[in-house]
C-alpha cells in the first residue's frame, strides 16, 4: 500500500512541510508553558470553601461570521482566605450552558500571597490552554512529519 499527498498533482511542497513543522512546535512549547503556569500554580495553591455569588454572561463572538453564538457565562465566586480576607473573583473558564448555579459550592484554589488570582478547582480553569495547544501542536507537527517522511522516500 503506497500513500501519497499531493498538490497540484506533484508532492507537498517542503515549506508546507517546513511550516507545519515549526507551527506545531510553536504550538507544543505554548502548551508546556501554560502547563507549567498550572503545575507552578498547584504547587503554591491553598485550598478554600467558595460560593458561585453570580454568573457573568459575555458575548464570545470567536472572530468568525457566526454571530448567533448564544452567550456564555463566567461563575464570580466569593470565598474567605485563610488569613480571613473575603475574596471575590471570575472564574477563567465560562461556558454556555452554564457549568455552575448561583449558590452553588466550589472548591477554591488561589495563591496565599494574591488571594485574588484565584480559580475554581476544575479541569477546564486548570488544563484547557494547555491540552489545546498542546493538541494542535501534535496534530500539525504529525502532519508535518508524515509529509516530510512520506516526500524523503519517494526521492
Amino acid at each position: 500500500m503506497q500513500i501519497q499527498f499531493q498538490v497540484n498533482g506533484r508532492g507537498v511542497p517542503r515549506g508546507l512541510t517546513v511550516a507545519m513543522i515549526a507551527i506545531g512546535a510553536l504550538c507544543l512549547v505554548t502548551g508546556l508553558v501554560f502547563a507549567g503556569i498550572s503545575v507552578a500554580f498547584l504547587t503554591d495553591a491553598e485550598r478554600a470553601r467558595g460560593t458561585v455569588v453570580a454568573l457573568d454572561w459575555h458575548e464570545d463572538h470567536d472572530g468568525g461570521s457566526r454571530r448567533d453564538n448564544p452567550p456564555v457565562a463566567y461563575p464570580v465566586v466569593e470565598f474567605t482566605s485563610a488569613n480571613g480576607a473575603r475574596t471575590r473573583f471570575q472564574d477563567s473558564a465560562g461556558s454556555s450552558p452554564p457549568s455552575y448555579k448561583v449558590g452553588e459550592q466550589v472548591e477554591v484554589l488561589y495563591r496565599p500571597d494574591a488571594p485574588e488570582d484565584a480559580r475554581i478547582k476544575g479541569f477546564l480553569s486548570l488544563w484547557l490552554l494547555p491540552l489545546i495547544f498542546g493538541g494542535i501542536g501534535l496534530i500539525f507537527t504529525g502532519t508535518g512529519t508524515v509529509f516530510a517522511l512520506v516526500s524523503r522516500r519517494r526521492r
